[in-house]
């Protein structure tokens, strides 16, 4: 189902599309590809919506720096130095995070209306991201579908071909917010890696990956989160063809426990330690799959490039239960 959400400034109609399965309702916008809301039930029975949005278009419009649900690109995570070589070409992009790029620039693929199309229990957005568009080279040609299966599990699955060679790297930035309190949740997290990528005062990656072994950062056998991650996680398991499950987020009062399978290599866990209005800090916990941040800068990272004649394909499963 969809209907009209809200109209931007220059008249371009912003619509809303409901997805619903097995007790699970989820909400997209076709401006910025949003996960609006999410409403799953908790232990007792009880619904409530358990990512951070906007009732209208206006509160998007007023506060989008923390990219709340959005489809995050060209480039998600950060890119040192805002450029990067590719070939013989050296790319310049917008310090929109002073001095490096965040998140793909300040019109990035968040601030973009699609195209959305019904599919079977779902919704395909798509667009064409032009030559130069903030500063990346080559046509770009992009689609996003979103899908409830049987389970009530949400599918995101990215696909994308470029007429020249340039880099891509798609996440969903959705703050879970699993009591559904709008505050501080009782949070226990498990995710399967064994690393980090060890980055400098800018949140820059060094190149060095660093053992979480006796460190704050050791979630393999789950265990309380707090305050104070923004970091990417290795994922053990790598880039893997089919999503395999590498997360698990269990809020303690509710029930509600979220987990996420992927196909990519790694994960940012961030705590919102710096979330403004309306929210708060620390009011939600966003889990961002995707590959490693200025990975165009490490050729020691698994690829972000993408060449003509290739496809970019990439899908994240959250599941939704409680116990």
């Amino acid at each position: 189902m969809s209907e009209l959400f809200g109209t931007l400034p220059d008249g371009t109609e912003v619509h809303r599309w409901t997805l619903e399965r097995n007790g699970v309702r989820v909400r997209v916008l076709s401006y910025g590809g949003i996960v609006q809301s999410v409403e799953v039930p908790d232990l007792d029975g009880r619904t409530a919506d358990v990512v951070l949005g906007f009732e209208t278009l206006d509160g998007y419009l007023t506060h989008p720096e923390p990219f709340f649900g959005a489809l995050v690109g060209r480039y998600a995570n950060r890119i040192g130095g805002a450029r990067f070589a590719l070939g013989e070409n050296v790319y310049a992009l917008e310090p929109n995070d002073a001095p490096n790029s965040l998140h793909g620039g300040s019109r990035g693929f968040d601030k973009r209306v699609w195209d959305a199309r019904p599919v079977e229990h779902g919704v395909r957005l798509s667009r064409v991201s032009p030559h130069g568009e903030e500063g990346f080279p080559g046509t770009l040609e992009v689609t996003a579908t979103y899908t409830l299966d049987a389970a009530g599990a949400l599918h995101i699955a990215y696909r994308a071909v470029t007429d020249a060679p340039t880099v891509v790297n798609f996440t969903n930035h959705s703050y879970f917010d699993l009591g559904g309190t709008r505050g501080a949740g009782e949070y226990e997290l498990w995710l399967a890696a064994s690393r980090i990528t060890a980055v400098d005062a800018g949140l820059i990656p060094t190149g060095a990956l660093e053992d979480v072994e006796d460190t704050r950062f050791d979630f393999r056998s789950g265990r309380e989160v707090g305050p104070g991650y923004d970091h990417n996680y290795v994922l053990d398991k790598g880039v893997t063809d089919a999503p395999v499950e590498v997360a698990e987020l269990h809020e303690r009062v509710s029930g509600r426990v979220l987990t996420i399978a992927t196909t990519e290599p790694g994960i940012q866990v961030y705590t919102a330690d710096h979330l403004g209005e309306p929210f708060g800090p620390n009011a939600a916990i966003a889990l961002e799959t995707q590959h490693f941040p200025d990975s165009p800068n490490h050729p020691e990272f698994p690829s972000t490039v993408l060449v003509p004649g290739e496809e970019f394909r990439s899908e994240t499963v959250y599941g939704f239960s409680a116990r």
